[in-house]
């Protein structure tokens, strides 16, 4: 896209399904670098990833001729295939249905990936529904409960 100058900077979240804990840290290296590389292949910039063995974040710098829908779809798609191949999630992998996006400013970035690298972190003190529900209440996001992620009841894990 020839003139076409763009800083799109997306943190994009999404939950394993069922919120199963099966990302396992031994393997999550792995699947992180593989997502990587599907972004890095689909010519955006990977800020930064981690997550817990339940869900995932994402910053990345977006190119404008992308559908985020469709690249978060390439990025589930791709590593729930994957992950199923190789085996490195304990029983059947997949991802929920639906994601977060959330959008920041350059001036944003070293904060955000601070975040999202720390995510161990984040994750003592406070559960995937809280910190899910404080981003889209920070984001001023309109949301029915019904439709966000399949929380189990009376999530008090912390991750």
């Amino acid at each position: 896209m020839a003139n076409t100058y763009t800083q799109i900077y997306i943190q994009v979240v999404f939950a394993v399904n069922g919120r199963l804990t099966l990302i396992n840290t031994e393997h999550k290296e792995e699947i992180y670098k593989y997502i990587s590389g599907i972004v890095r292949n689909k010519g955006h910039k990977l800020l930064a990833i981690n997550g817990m063995s339940d869900h995932i974040h994402i910053l990345l710098g977006l190119k404008p001729d992308t559908a985020l829908s469709d690249l978060v779809r390439d990025i589930k798609v791709s590593s729930t295939n994957f992950i199923n191949e190789k085996r490195l999630a304990r029983g059947k992998f997949g991802w929920q249905e639906g994601f977060g996006a959330f959008s920041y400013g350059h001036s944003q970035l070293s904060t955000v990936i601070r975040y999202v690298q720390n995510q161990e972190s984040h994750h003592r003190h406070r559960t995937f529904k809280n910190e899910y529900l404080a981003l889209l209440q920070k984001f001023d996001v309109e949301f029915d409960a019904k439709y966000i992620f399949d929380f189990m009841e009376g999530d008090t894990s912390r991750s």
